[in-house]
């Protein structure tokens, strides 16, 4: 089992507090630390307010040296996909290339209608994602010295020299994901290194993946070929009045936490409730740590769970 640490700074965190998490992150063995692309609180203030992803992990990049880097998941809608190629190129090149791109359609409609970015229909949303995904493998990969085009509905691409390439060849490993019973596998089976499933229910994980494994097999890839992942909610303690301390601090019940994800209790406890999810398939778990302050939460399960696991 691969374990890495994932947060989500729109909730309310400076860069400050997000690079100290990524370093402990790093120390503790955890193979990356990766971050949300969301410019809105889904509750609270949110104060100091949001940092965008690609500034931040750029930053990351310099003051980490092992850990891999990445977003669950860059918003197809934030972005035009040249730029984005451009910025995901160089942060791969700044960190020595260790960046994993997620990459979705966007769905958070609130936060694009409080910065002004356009909010397509669902089914364009998804168009506009297949046409970006063409666009930026196909920037990356074009061999140097040549240029790419590209017309597509929403996206047209002349003459593009193509710069900068990623540090990786051929591109930084893809990570896509989302309960969709068709486009998404069959995007994930033509660009992804990694298929993620975000805070999903026991009974969807076998069913989902084997959507992906048949699209995978359509495509003429092995179902092998990449990465299945899955992301739960973390409240780890050694003792009850911990587990309870923690659930009370990210405003949960901890009756709520231990029905909708494997990663609350005792490390015992956890190891138990993620052994299902592994024999489901699972063969990376994210850890959505939302209390960045907490330090000791990160330490504990590194050293008490993913010790057992890993």
């Amino acid at each position: 089992m691969d374990f890495r640490v994932f947060v989500e700074p729109q909730q309310g965190a400076s860069y400050d507090d997000q690079l100290a998490v990524a370093q402990a992150a790093e120390s503790l063995g955890y193979s990356a630390f990766f971050r949300s692309d969301h410019y809105l609180a889904m509750s609270g203030d949110g104060l100091p307010g949001p940092t965008d992803s690609w500034v931040t992990l750029g930053g990351i990049a310099r003051e980490t040296t092992t850990i891999r880097l990445g977003t669950l998941v860059t918003s197809a809608t934030f972005r035009h996909p040249g730029p984005l190629a451009i910025a995901v190129a160089q942060v791969d090149a700044m960190s020595g290339g260790r960046v994993d791109f997620g990459i979705g359609a966007g769905w958070f409609e609130e936060e694009h209608l409080a910065y002004a970015i356009p909010f397509p229909p669902l089914r364009e949303r998804f168009d506009r994602l297949t046409e970006q995904l063409d666009i930026i493998t196909g920037l990356w990969t074009t061999p140097a010295g040549a240029t790419f085009d590209y017309d597509g509905t929403h996206y047209t691409v002349k003459n593009s020299p193509a710069l900068p390439k990623p540090a990786q060849a051929p591109h930084p490993p893809i990570v896509i994901g989302g309960g969709g019973a068709k486009r998404t596998p069959a995007l994930a089976a033509t660009f992804a290194a990694e298929f993620n499933l975000a805070f999903p229910a026991l009974d969807f994980v076998e069913p989902q993946y084997g959507r992906v494994r048949a699209a995978l097999e359509a495509a003429g890839r092995s179902p092998e070929d990449i990465v299945y992942s899955a992301a739960f909610v973390v409240c780890a303690g050694r003792t009850e009045a911990e587990i309870s301390r923690r659930a009370e601090a990210i405003s949960r019940d901890v009756d709520e936490l231990r029905e909708n994800t494997p990663l609350v209790g005792t490390p015992g406890e956890i190891v138990d409730r993620l052994a299902p999810f592994i024999e489901a398939g699972v063969q990376r778990v994210y850890l959505q740590v939302l209390d960045l302050a907490d330090l000791d939460h990160v330490e504990l399960f590194a050293t008490e769970v993913v010790r057992q696991l890993a």
